[in-house]
């Protein structure tokens, strides 16, 4: 498989693509609208305690409260997938037995007593809570970024990432990427790292630092240390709620995680990405500077590469397959719905095989979707109806294969007896769709507004309370500007049917700031707004 990255940069916005055999398979974008926050590390304040949902609500300073789960105030490894890439998210912590006899696990405390949670080895039980106060001062990292009215998700268990390493100062464990499958070269890179950590400190290596030299790996955890103990005394000085701790930029985060040996090369636009790059390739993997490419054509770089139509195709709810079918896909605020359709397949014979077909190439291209677009959380997929119980295993197998190209954690169910396919996807940070767009001014984000005849409804409705409660009978209606050509048209328009059957006189008057569905009434006599005077 041919991979690719390839950065495009303008003054306000940075876009990273990665490409597999020519196609979009994940795009990141960076603006100052919208910086990368996961890796970011605070001072916080406990704002609520909440035991029934097991969780607590830091104060950070932001206008949502971070959500820390109670399971993330413990020492796991398995916390640490959002912070450093998900390919190194699976770490094996078991050691051999002869390591185990030469050496005593050392332990350590928080640096600042006061203001860490006492963790303990284990999970926390259901019965157990963590000894958590509000107004407690704690040290939080983000793990997750804000979705929709949702704020940020952090963790207690800070880490530092760096290229080979990812440091961990509260946690005295080592372990070692799962994808380092060769026994010799873990125990090799362990023996190096346990040598060279500071005494308390746990760290783990990362696939990048197979069988690179000694030195390389020093001077990454000597970097990470520095950067921790500046933290340290900046936490000494500072005051809830404050940020001590500003994690890479979406680029070089991208750079330190992804470009590793099967990156055929990285092609970038911007004279000053493309030095700022090979100097810190150039530090951490001399042999691979050559991969990296400064982009002259006068084409836009993303057109070249035919990247700009895979990010429209991402941005719209349909999306043609091959063989004729398409996917819809609708976001909602509980999960994501897809559903498949077999298009101009429906009218010819042999419909079994022909679902199956549109099915397996469907499969395909939902993950690729999902992937592309960031979805995260529950995913319903409606495939075609399929009788044959194999074809279903084999729409499920195809997902399942298709997922382990994912680096976000997926899990798959089989398909039920209707075909609906259940998934949940790791979410980390806001989907491409919220990174391009924002909320309808109009609709709200819903995509329906109330009809215009609905609209008049509600207003002879406020009418009739109003009349009930005043013997005013001068009034002024501000409505929008295509709302004023619907209650003016007929013979008899229906502005002056309520004003018939009202005994009112109304002036009318046009207001584009106010939605389609919207009305303010104004009493001529008081010169004000009573609108929600008679509004229920």
């Amino acid at each position: 498989m041919k991979k690719e990255i390839i950065i495009n940069a303008t003054a306000n916005e940075i876009r990273i693509a990665i490409t597999e055999d020519g196609r979009l398979a994940e795009l990141y974008v960076e603006s100052p609208e919208k910086e990368r926050m996961v890796g970011d590390i605070y001072l916080g304040r406990v704002a609520r305690v909440m035991p029934g949902i097991k969780a607590a609500f830091i104060d950070i300073g932001m206008k949502q409260d971070a959500f820390l789960h109670f399971s993330d105030i413990v020492s796991t490894l398995d916390d640490y997938s959002a912070l450093i890439g998900d390919e190194d998210a699976d770490v094996d912590t078991e050691e051999d037995l002869e390591e185990e006899e030469e050496i005593e696990t050392p332990t350590r405390t928080a640096p600042v007593k006061s203001r860490v949670v006492e963790r303990k080895e284990s999970k926390v039980s259901q019965k157990d809570f963590p000894q958590i106060k509000k107004g407690q001062e704690i040290i939080v990292q983000v793990t997750k970024e804000p979705v929709g009215k949702k704020g940020v998700r952090v963790t207690s268990e800070v880490s530092l990432a760096g290229r080979f390493l990812v440091l961990m100062p509260f946690n005295n464990k080592i372990g070692v990427s799962k994808k380092i499958t060769n026994f010799k070269e873990k125990r090799r890179l362990r023996r190096i790292v346990r040598n060279i950590l500071p005494e308390g400190f746990g760290a783990i290596i990362r696939t990048v630092a197979m069988d690179q030299d000694e030195d390389l790996l020093k001077q990454d955890l000597e970097d990470l240390i520095k950067k921790w103990r500046e933290i340290e005394q900046t936490i000494k000085n500072e005051t809830p709620p404050a940020l001590i701790y500003k994690d890479l930029s979406t680029t070089s985060s991208v750079i330190r995680d992804l470009f590793s040996e099967d990156v055929e090369r990285v092609v970038v636009d911007s004279k000053k990405l493309h030095r700022e790059i090979r100097l810190y390739v150039k530090w951490v993997a001399p042999n691979m500077v050559d991969k990296i490419e400064y982009y002259k054509g006068k084409e836009p770089i993303f057109d070249a590469f035919g990247i700009e139509k895979d990010i429209a195709v991402s941005l719209s709810r349909k999306v043609w397959l091959k063989s004729g079918g398409y996917i819809i896909i609708e976001q909602t605020e509980a999960m994501v719905v897809i559903d498949v359709n077999s298009g101009r397949y429906a009218a010819k014979k042999e419909q079994e095989m022909n679902s199956l077909r549109t099915n397996l190439e469907a499969a395909r291209e939902i993950a690729r979707q999902l992937r592309l677009r960031d979805i995260g959380g529950i995913i319903v997929v409606d495939f075609i109806d399929m009788e044959d119980e194999k074809n279903k295993k084999k729409v499920y197998d195809e997902l399942k294969k298709e997922f382990k190209k994912d680096r976000a954690k997926v899990t798959v169910l089989p398909l039920t007896e209707f075909s609906i396919a259940q998934i949940t996807r790791q979410r980390i940070r806001q989907s491409i769709l919220h990174s391009f767009s924002e909320p309808c001014p109009v609709c709200g984000g819903g995509g329906l507004v109330l009809s215009k005849a609905s609209v008049v409804n509600h207003i002879e409705r406020w009418i009739r309370r109003f009349k009930a409660d005043s013997k005013e009978y001068r009034l002024r209606l501000f409505v929008h500007p295509s709302l004023v050509s619907y209650l003016k048209e007929g013979t008899i328009s229906k502005l002056t049917r309520l004003m018939m059957k009202f005994r009112l006189i109304i002036k009318l008057m046009e207001d584009p700031s106010l939605g389609i569905d919207e009305f303010r009434f104004y009493s001529v006599k008081q010169n004000k707004d009573i609108t929600d005077l008679y509004n229920i």
